[in-house]
Formats: structure tokens, sequence, C-alpha cells
């Protein structure tokens, strides 16, 4: 499961994938958007603009907008930032592998291919979801729905 931290970061740059090239949009308008409490959204991107995803302009015409085209960040990136490991155990993890303590032999150990394969399968949505490809995925639904 993704943090509430995790889900407010998607919603903000989800929002911010729709505004992108149309210059900053304000912390409280992205606060107001996403139903996100202003203080911990400042924190939240924050995070994101010190690993590269946003930047920020001060000032009156100031905030946030993507660093990066939307078809370049991945559900997987913005998860890794805010939460850390995507595994739902240590010892699946790729990139923060830690030993299980309760495990006395990951060889035999009965969880560990089970977790192997939910982290496989939630990595491979992850990693090939963009920002692009939901904000697309929506404009269709909203355009199937119209039709309808």
């Amino acid at each position: 499961m993704i943090s509430k931290k995790a889900k407010y970061a998607l919603k903000a740059m989800i929002h911010l994938a729709e505004q992108y090239g149309r210059g900053p949009v304000m912390t409280h308008q992205l606060a107001g958007q996403g139903g996100i409490p202003k203080r911990f959204l400042e924190s939240i991107l924050f995070d994101l603009r010190n690993h590269g995803l946003l930047q920020s302009r001060k000032g009156k015409d100031g905030g946030y907008q993507l660093r990066i085209e939307p078809d370049k960040i991945t559900l997987a990136q913005i998860l890794r930032i805010i939460d850390g490991p995507i595994a739902p155990t240590p010892c699946v993890s790729k990139n923060f592998y830690v030993r299980c303590d309760d495990c006395a032999d990951e060889e035999t150990c009965h969880i560990r291919p089970i977790m192997e394969r939910v982290r496989d399968a939630n990595l491979a949505i992850y990693e090939t979801t963009t920002l692009a490809s939901i904000r697309t995925s929506y404009q269709d639904r909203r355009e199937a729905e119209r039709v309808l």
C-alpha cells in the first residue's frame, strides 16, 4: 500500500502534468485542487524538487512546474522518492535490499517467492506508467463518457 504522502504526491504531479508548459502552479492551487493540506504538500513538493522532478520559482508569478516532460516521469520514480522501496518486504527490494530478521534461510522461505511476484507485478505497472499516460488515459475516458 502506498502512503497518504505518496498519494498526495501523485495527485500534485498529475495536476502539474496537466499544466505542463503553462508556467508555474502556486502551492495553494495544487493543495486546493487535490484536497491536500498546504503545509504537508509543501514538504512533498520540496522533496520532489530536490530529486530533480520539479523546479520552483518564487514571487507573485511563482510556484512549481515539472522540470522533466510528463512522458519521462514514471510512478516508480515518484513513489521511490516519497515512500522509498516499492517492494512489499525488504528482502525482495531491488534497490534497498535488507535481509528479514525472522528468516533463517531465504532459499527455503515460502513467503519470499510470492513477495517477488507481487513486487514484479507492481513494478511492471509503476515503471511503465508515466504522468503523460495517466493524463491521456483520463482524457480518453472523459471523451468516451461524452460519446455515450
